[in-house]
């Protein structure tokens, strides 16, 4: 019995020995082998700035941050008397534009027409009357009744009549053709000029009302009623959360499972852990090295950094921007 005992320790001894040296083997084989790939992304969402048109002062917010919109939802109202002013002026200035075409369309008012055709018709019988007075002086002059100098001034006044009457019936048919078609023209679009003023102003009044370009939830409100909000600067930020895509940062060695059009599996931990597949869009490279190394044989080389995104085939359902997700093997 104590023989048997005696062979038995020895072999135990080997046999445990043999265990530590496989379990210490494992340990650095395990050790040297290379880390698994993980990384470590953010979700994005498409964001929006709604900013006015126009400089006006805040008169009510009609929305708050969290609420969901529609796009064309009322957001803010503003108060500017500057944007009434211009308009009162421009709707003055196309009612005296209008006035000005359609007097030129209309032409000279019956009235006006009438005294210059009787202006023409009284020019008319004065040159007839000079007309034959200076008949019968010449036929005087001629018998050697009249001198040479009545004559001269018969046919002068005869002919200043004459010219006279011209002149009168062309004012007459000038007043009966009325304006010019250059003046009409003119005129005309004098008009639309004006009422393309109207037409901005107007539209400088519809942006003291700002409404929605977009859908989805109101993630920040910077107007306060009773400030003045300057021109292009936001007021409301709306957030479409279906617009969702993530972002890694992914060093160049990396690369090659995140290629364009290519999938891969994320996790949510804000989620409790939900997991989703996303396509890879768009890869773009950081200014910036993730490591450097120096740039010789048999030591590495400078490492670039790209920016990779992709969009979960399906939006993610409580997903907001700014979660983390996790990529990597074993996750």
């Amino acid at each position: 019995m104590s023989s048997n005992r005696s062979r038995t320790v020895p072999i135990v001894t080997a046999l445990a020995a043999l265990g530590i040296l496989v379990f210490v083997a494992w340990g650095f084989w395990r050790a040297a082998q290379p880390a698994p790939a993980y990384f470590q992304g953010q979700m994005e969402a498409r964001e929006t700035d709604v900013a006015p048109k126009v400089t006006a002062r805040i008169a009510q917010v009609l929305v708050e941050e969290g609420q969901q919109i529609r796009a064309g939802d009322l957001l803010v109202e503003m108060d500017s008397p500057e944007v009434e002013a211009k308009l009162a002026q421009a709707q003055a200035a196309q009612a005296a534009a209008q006035a000005v075409a359609d007097k030129a369309n209309k032409g000279a008012r019956p009235e006006e027409i009438q005294m210059a055709r009787l202006n023409w018709q009284r020019a008319q019988t004065a040159a007839e009357l000079a007309e034959i007075s200076y008949r019968r002086v010449d036929n005087l002059f001629a018998q050697g009744l009249v001198a040479e100098q009545k004559r001269d001034e018969a046919r002068a006044n005869h002919r200043a009549a004459r010219d006279q009457a011209a002149a009168a019936r062309a004012q007459y048919e000038l007043a009966l053709a009325g304006a010019r078609e250059e003046d009409r023209a003119a005129a005309e679009a004098q008009a639309r000029q004006v009422e393309g003023v109207i037409a901005e102003v107007e539209a400088a009044r519809v942006e003291t009302r700002l409404r929605s370009p977009v859908g989805g939830e109101v993630a920040q409100v910077l107007a306060r009623v009773g400030e003045l909000s300057p021109q292009g600067v936001a007021v409301v930020t709306v957030v479409d959360l279906n617009d969702q895509w993530v972002v890694l940062h992914v060093r160049e060695e990396h690369l090659g499972r995140f290629a364009k059009g290519s999938r891969f599996t994320g996790r949510l931990p804000a989620l409790e852990r939900h997991e989703a597949t996303f396509e890879v869009y768009y890869l773009g490279v950081l200014p910036d090295f993730a490591t450097w190394r120096a740039t010789r044989a048999g030591q590495g080389f400078d490492a670039r950094t790209f920016e990779v995104r992709a969009r979960p085939l399906e939006p993610i359902e409580g997903a907001r921007p700014g979660m983390s997700v996790v990529v990597g093997d074993g996750i």
